[in-house]
C-alpha cells in the first residue's frame, strides 16, 4: 500500500472511532389516533386529517415541537392544502418518559394568497405551487422555517405564518429531466433519465447550530447514477445567506432496492449528523410488518470530497462521507397498540430537551400516510386495521373515504362489515435517552437574537448605511 493510501486508510479508521457511541435507551411510545384532526378547521381527511410525522424538529430556542406530514392523502392525487403542526409533549425530567401529545397550532404553507398544494405536477409543468413537505428546521436566527420539498427537490423558507418567503436555488445535477428531449418536473412521465428519481427527492433536512448552512438529502440514488436504484445518494449543503449550494457529499446506504432510502437527517454539530434510514416494510397502508429494517446512523462530512461535479458512476475517485455502524434500531421496540408490530414508514427524527441528568430525549415518529391507500383501479380508501391479529395488514379492510360502510379486504376485495376492532393506521413516537457522552460533540442551535439585539443591529446598519452615502457625497 502506497503513502497516499495509508494516510486515507488512517484517515478513516480515525473518522470512524470518532463514530462509536453507544445506543440510545428506549423510554416509551405513544400510539396516536389515526383519525384525529388538526386545528385548520377541517373536517375531512383532506382537509383536517392529521398525517403525522415526515419529519419532528425541537427547537431549543423557543422550546417548541413541530411535525410535518407531506403532501396529503392519496399520493399526490388529491388535493390537499400542505402544512405543518406546532404540537406539545410532556416529558418526565427523570426518565425522558413522554405524554400527553397535543396539537397547539396548525400553519398552513402559503406563496401570497394561494396555498402550496399537494398535488402532484405532471409532466413538463414546473412545480410552481406543488409542494410534498418531508424535511423541518428552524432558523435560529430568526424563527422561520426552513422545509425541503420532494417535487423540486427544493428547499423553501417561510415565515412563522406559512409564508413563503423563498425558494433555494436546486443544483443543476438534481433536476429531474431528460437530457435528449428537456426537463421535466414533478412527477416522472417516464421518460426522465437524470436527476432525481420521482417521490426521492430531499427528503431530509438539518442546519448548523450557527444557521450558517443548511443540509438537504435525497431519499435514494438519481435516476443517472446506479439507474435510479443505485446505493449512493447526496447531501447537499446549502449557503443560508444566499441559498444556493455550496457542496455536495456521497452517502452510501446500507443496500440499494426494497423500497431502501433516508427519511431524516438530523445535525449533531456543523460536520455530524444521525441518518435515518429505511424500507418499506412494516405495518403500513401497502406493506406487511416481515423484514421490517429501520435504523440510525452515525455520519461524518469531514473528509469527504465535494462531489458536485462527479459523476458517481463515472469511475472517478472520491470519498464518500464516513458512516458508523448502527446506532439504534427503531424496530427493536414496538408498542403493544400495534400489535407489537414495526410501522413501515419512520420518517421523523430530532434531538429533544436536556434531561435532568444530563442526558437528552431523542424522539422518533412515523408517517401514517392519513391511513389511505388506492384500491385496484385507483380510487383512494381509508384503511382500517385490526391489531388483535398476527398479520394487522392481512387482516385489514378498505372502505370509502370518511365512512364505515361499503368495505371490503384488503386481501381480496371481498365484502367485509366494520366493527368497532377496527382502527386507522395510527401515528407513533418512540422516545429514546441518550447521554452526553454518547451524544458526543454535541452543538444546539444559537440562541435566537433578542429583540432588542435585532433592533441594535439594524439600527447599525442604517448608521454604516449613512456613512457610506456621507463619504459618497463628499
Amino acid at each position: 500500500m502506497n503513502a497516499k493510501l495509508h494516510a486515507l486508510a488512517a484517515a478513516a479508521l480515525l473518522a470512524a472511532t470518532s463514530l462509536a457511541h453507544a445506543a440510545p435507551s428506549f423510554v416509551n411510545g405513544l400510539a396516536l389516533d389515526g383519525a384525529m384532526l388538526d386545528l385548520s378547521g377541517g373536517t375531512s381527511i383532506n382537509n383536517g386529517r392529521v398525517g403525522y410525522f415526515s419529519d419532528i424538529y425541537y427547537d431549543t430556542n423557543r422550546k417548541e415541537w413541530w411535525g410535518l406530514s407531506d403532501r396529503g392523502p392519496g399520493g399526490g392525487t388529491m388535493s390537499y392544502d400542505t402544512r405543518v403542526q406546532r404540537f406539545t409533549l410532556d416529558v418526565n425530567q427523570n426518565t425522558g418518559a413522554i405524554s400527553n401529545f397535543k396539537i397547539v397550532e396548525t400553519v398552513v404553507f402559503k406563496s401570497g394568497l394561494s396555498s402550496l398544494n399537494g398535488l402532484a405536477p405532471a409532466g413538463t409543468t414546473n412545480p410552481g405551487l406543488a409542494f410534498d413537505p418531508e424535511g423541518i428546521v428552524v432558523n435560529p436566527h430568526n424563527g422561520n422555517l426552513l422545509v425541503s420539498d420532494e417535487y423540486g427537490p427544493s428547499v423553501r423558507e417561510f415565515n412563522r405564518q406559512g409564508q413563503l418567503l423563498r425558494t433555494f436555488t436546486t443544483p443543476a445535477n438534481l433536476v429531474p429531466r431528460n437530457t435528449t428531449t428537456g426537463t421535466y418536473y414533478g412527477n416522472d412521465d417516464g421518460t426522465n433519465n437524470a436527476g432525481k428519481r420521482t417521490n426521492r427527492g430531499m427528503e431530509g433536512l438539518a442546519i448548523s447550530p450557527d444557521g450558517k448552512f443548511a443540509f438537504g438529502m435525497l431519499q435514494s440514488a438519481m435516476l443517472d447514477e446506479g439507474g435510479g436504484n443505485g446505493a449512493v445518494n447526496r447531501i447537499v449543503k446549502y449557503d443560508m445567506a444566499t441559498g444556493t449550494a455550496v457542496a455536495q457529499y456521497a452517502y452510501e446506504m446500507k443496500r440499494a432496492g426494497q423500497g431502501q432510502g433516508i427519511s431524516a437527517l438530523v445535525a449533531i454539530n456543523d460536520h455530524e449528523f444521525f441518518v435515518l434510514e429505511r424500507n418499506n416494510r412494516g405495518v403500513g397502508v401497502g406493506a406487511t410488518f416481515a423484514t421490517a429494517d429501520k435504523e440510525v446512523f452515525r455520519i461524518d462530512l469531514n473528509g469527504a470530497t465535494d462531489v458536485t461535479h462527479i459523476d458517481l458512476d463515472s469511475g472517478a475517485a472520491y470519498t464518500k462521507v464516513v458512516k458508523s455502524a448502527q446506532v439504534f434500531d427503531l424496530d427493536a421496540n414496538t408498542l403493544a397498540a400495534l400489535g407489537g408490530k414495526s410501522p413501515e414508514k419512520w420518517e421523523g427524527l430530532a434531538i429533544g430537551p436536556k434531561l435532568a441528568n444530563g442526558s437528552y430525549l431523542m424522539l422518533a415518529g412515523t408517517d401514517n400516510d392519513y391511513s389511505v391507500t388506492q384500491d385496484g383501479v385507483g380510487v383512494q380508501k381509508d384503511v382500517w386495521f385490526d391489531f388483535s391479529q398476527a398479520d394487522p395488514y392481512a387482516a385489514s379492510i378498505q372502505c370509502p373515504l370518511d365512512q364505515t360502510v361499503n368495505c371490503v379486504k384488503t386481501s381480496n376485495g371481498a365484502a367485509a362489515a366494520w366493527s368497532a376492532n377496527y382502527q386507522l393506521l395510527p401515528g407513533v413516537l418512540h422516545a429514546y435517552t441518550i447521554s452526553a457522552s454518547e451524544l458526543g460533540a454535541y452543538t444546539a442551535p444559537v440562541p435566537e437574537p433578542t429583540t432588542w439585539a435585532l433592533m441594535l443591529g439594524g439600527l447599525a446598519a442604517l448608521g454604516a448605511c449613512a456613512r457610506r452615502r456621507t463619504r459618497a457625497a463628499e
